[in-house]
Parts: structure tokens; sequence; C-alpha cells
């Protein structure tokens, strides 16, 4: 199925107004998802300064929620497509609400990672759901990707707000009010979805449960292999590493014997599909990796308090909120190739520019540049690969594509933030050429998949 294929079967009469209420409050769900990504880079220094810890702490910080996130992503889709996908979305935000108040009140770094890790849980039951339930509000394929694209718009606004929030509440309360404002956010998103627009009929697809443990399981150690590696633990990296492949190994076999295996198959035979989900964990890659290195480099080497980081942020995540509407256009009117090469190109070209001005000594103004780019091709790639990914997926599986996609773009976010978060350091230490190197990471690869989606898509 194609964008400009005939609609799926259309749910029960629902008003236009209650349709946009609708989306609008599934939306801000994922603005809450994103917001609390964000806003938490911006405070990386002084929650090491408050709760103490190392670059392996920080990372684990991001990865504690990305890793679970990622790896439930597969098992929430089936899920919200097994129970319907408003209960699931619902039970998401209720969730969230609730851990981020005990995160406001972490004792300690490690406790903080521990409740990032139900956060993931939490959000990994709110995004593929919502996917489910705007295909479900939006049968029409045109209305549905014009749809996809205020959603990526209005999600994506937490992606410019992030930062700038951040900075403020940091300044003036400290990092531990970052978390409070989630809890007003998901009460508003659980009143805007009340009612039968969003109402999802149940599946029958059971969901594996053994298989769904074991993927956590290869994820989790693999990222604690890079972790380790990029800190000079040889040992640790070795066995995390070892562990990781066993795991894997062993969830390959699982998926072989089983009738209903999490990565679902059906998702899987389109060509288009399969490019989108590479591209789309490149693009996670390069920018969850640069939300967290960006930060460390303006605090760190141009002396920014985290008001003025967030303002710094404001040429690469304002195009977050704006651009989605114009991909949306695009994406409806002749596909979505165009979007994603675009989006694709532009990554690579602002992460080069970051290389160049670090190591060349240029100051923000070039920097700027390089966050232009890299915003607008978030902002190209995101909607189109969305749009991809569920449009050509089979009739009761969009909760499956969706946590499939999301699933693989956090992949790509977690092994982001690893393997860039090596180079860096939090004790103001960080070489002008280890800066340069992990910015030069996902430049590299955004650049091979600008090649793999110009030749499959």
């Amino acid at each position: 199925m194609t964008l400009l294929d005939p609609p799926v079967a259309t749910p029960p009469a629902i008003t236009s107004r209650s349709r946009t209420r609708a989306l609008i409050g599934i939306s801000l769900g994922y603005f809450m998802v994103l917001l609390d990504m964000t806003v938490l880079s911006v405070a990386e220094p002084d929650l090491a300064r408050s709760l103490g810890g190392s670059v392996a702490g920080l990372q684990w910080t991001v990865s504690g929620y990305t890793v679970v996130f990622g790896a439930l992503l597969l098992t929430a889709g089936a899920v919200a497509d097994r129970f319907g996908a408003h209960r699931a979305f619902r039970v998401g935000i209720v969730g969230f609400g609730v851990g981020s108040l005990l995160s406001a009140a972490a004792p300690n770094l490690w406790t903080l990672v521990a409740l990032r890790g139900l956060l993931g849980v939490a959000a990994a039951a709110c995004v593929p759901a919502s996917m489910a339930m705007i295909t479900r509000l939006f049968p029409i394929p045109a209305e549905r990707a014009r749809a996809v694209s205020v959603w990526a718009a209005l999600s994506g606004a937490a992606l410019a707000v992030g930062p700038l929030a951040g900075g403020l509440l940091v300044d003036a309360y400290g990092w531990r009010s970052i978390f409070l404002i989630n809890v007003p956010i998901a009460a508003l998103t659980l009143a805007l979805t009340a009612g039968r627009a969003v109402r999802c009929p149940r599946g029958e697809r059971p969901i594996d449960r053994a298989s769904q443990f074991v993927v956590c399981v290869a994820l989790g150690l693999a990222t604690d292999a890079l972790i380790a590696a990029g800190s000079g633990s040889g040992t640790h990296a070795a066995g995390s590493g070892a562990a990781a492949v066993l795991a894997a190994l062993l969830f390959v076999r699982a998926e072989r014997r089983s009738p209903h295996p999490v990565l679902p198959a059906a998702v899987l035979r389109s060509r288009a599909t399969r490019s989108a989900l590479l591209a789309g964990a490149a693009v996670n890659f390069a920018m969850t990796g640069l939300l967290f290195v960006l930060p460390l480099l303006f605090r760190q080497n141009l002396h920014m308090s985290p008001m003025r980081t967030g303002v710094a942020f404001l040429p690469m995540t304002l195009p977050f909120a704006v651009n989605p509407l114009l991909t949306g256009r695009i994406v409806a009117r002749s596909g979505p190739r165009a979007p994603m090469l675009a989006g694709l190109g532009l990554l690579t070209s602002g992460c080069v520019v970051f290389a160049v001005a670090v190591l060349a000594g240029f100051g923000y103004p070039v920097l700027a540049i390089g966050l232009v780019c890299t915003g607008f091709g978030v902002s190209f790639a995101l909607p189109a690969l969305v749009g991809t990914v569920i449009a050509t997926a089979p009739e009761g599986t969009a909760g499956a594509a969706g946590g499939l996609l999301n699933a693989v773009r956090q992949i790509g976010a977690t092994v982001g933030v690893a393997a860039m978060g090596a180079f860096v350091g939090v004790d103001g230490a960080t070489g002008t050429h280890d800066l340069a190197w992990a910015l030069l990471l996902p430049a590299a690869l955004c650049a091979v998949m600008t090649v793999v989606v110009g030749r499959r898509a």
C-alpha cells in the first residue's frame, strides 16, 4: 500500500473537530516523550556536579531511557494491536507522568538511571500506539500524510522548546525541575485523547514475551559494551560485547521458531520499508548523538550558560516544529523519496560543518550553519520515514510497524550516544580532534544511507 492507494476501512463516523482534538492530544504525548530527552541534554553538566558521575554515568542517564524505549517498542506495537492502541497510549501517558515525579526526587545518579528506564517503558507504550491511532483516525492516505506532518510538527516542537526550557529551568530551579514539567503535559494529553474518536479495535496476534526479553538483554549489553569501550575498560567491553552477540543469536533462533515473532515479517517485505528503517536508525544516531555532544561543546569550549546553550540550539530545533508541514505536503503529492534524500544529505553536510568548525576554531556563527542544516535534515527525513512505514504496513499491523520503526530509531539513538560519547568528557578536557571525530561519525553514516536510500527507495 502507498499513500495513493485506496483508503482502509473507515472507523465509526466522528466529527472533524473530534479528530483534530485527538490528533493534538496524540501529538502532545509524543511531544512529552521527546521533551524529556532534549531537556535533559542541557542539564548534563549540572546533573554531573549535583549527583556526581563520569561520562559513562551521563551516557546511561540518556541510554537508560533509549535502551528500554528502543527494545520495548517492538512488543509495545504488538500490545497496541492486540489490546487496542488507545488503551496502551493512555497507560503509557499515566506511567510517564508518575515516573517523571519520581525522577525529580532521585537521590543519586544510578537511581535516576533506573527511573529513566521506567520512563522508557512508558514512552514505548505511547509511541507506536500513537501511530496506530493516527492510522485509525485518518484512513484516507492523503489525509493521513498531512496528519503525520502535523503530528511531526507538534511533537517536533519539543526539540525546539526542550533546550530552551531546559536552560531556563536549570538556571532558575536546578536540574530536578526539568522532570516536573511532564506532569501537567500528561494530564492535558489524557484530557484531549478521551472519548471514542481514538478508540481502536483489539487484535488477535499473541505476544512473544521470551523473544522480547532476549532482545532487551542484547541491546542493553551492546550499549554497555560501547560505553565501556569508550571509557577504556577493554575487558568489560569485551565481556559485554560477547554476551550481546550471544543474546542476539538466541533472539534470531527464537524468532525462527516462534509462530508469532517479535519482528513482523509482513512489514519487512517492502524494499522501501527496509530502506526507511535503516535511514531512521541513521537519523536518530545523528540527532541524539549531537544532542549529547553539542551541549558539552557549548558549555565547555564556548563557556555558555544553560540558558545561552538552550538559545544556541534554536537554529537546529526550530525547523523541527515548522518544516514537517512542508514535508507532509511533499509526501502527499509526490512520495517520500525526495524528502528522505534531502534530509540525509543535509544531516551529512551539517555534521561536516561542525567538525570543520571545531578543528578550525571557528565560533558560534559557523556552528549555527551546521545547526540549520541538521535541523532541516531531521525535519525533512522523519515525516517521510513515518509516512513510508505506516503506509506500507498491512492492515491490522500499524502498531507493530510503528513500533519497529521507532525501535530501529532508538537503537540508532542509543548507539549514537554511546559511540559519540566515547570521544568526549564532562570535565572540560575533551580535545579538539576528539570532538571532530565524534562529529564526523554521524556524517559518515548519513552519507552511506543517502546512497542506500537513493538506490533502493
